[in-house]
């Protein structure tokens, strides 16, 4: 074999390598439920689930607790098979949390009642929402 046709073998070897170890990292958003079984099962693998904040009927959001020191945050997330679940953020609360229509956390459970997050993703409002504008008719 020519050195060419060798030196073009390696680099397909090592972009199939790649591959196959970047589809092992491809993470699907799952439910509490899931992770808290996966999690029994010793499986600790961080995982993403997707819900909403709790909020009352007046859309505020309940159940968010700031530690004295504001470096961490606990609150109650509404994942979407309408689980609910205490979570656990050892940051700062992020600008606009509380806005924000979705979140993402990145995480897992260490113990049985915590999920502890170790990234946190908002789906904060558009700016670009269509609003009613009233006009007046003369």
């Amino acid at each position: 074999m020519k050195k060419g046709h060798i030196i073009g073998l390696g680099i397909i070897g090592v972009a199939i390598m790649i591959i196959i170890t970047s589809i092992g990292d491809a993470s699907t958003y799952e439910s509490f439920s899931t992770a808290k079984q996966m999690a029994l099962k010793g499986d600790d693998k961080a995982i993403h689930v997707v819900g909403e904040l709790k909020k009352d009927g007046k859309g505020q959001v309940v159940g968010l607790e700031v530690s004295e020191d504001k470096t961490s945050f606990t609150f109650i997330m509404i994942d979407n098979d309408g689980v609910e679940q205490q979570v656990y953020y050892n940051e700062p609360v992020p600008a606009d949390f509380v806005r924000s229509e979705q979140v993402v956390v990145i995480g897992s459970f260490k113990s049985e009642s915590t999920f502890v997050a170790d990234k946190i993703l908002m789906k904060c409002p558009s700016k670009y929402q269509e609003t009613d504008i009233k006009t007046s008719s003369s």
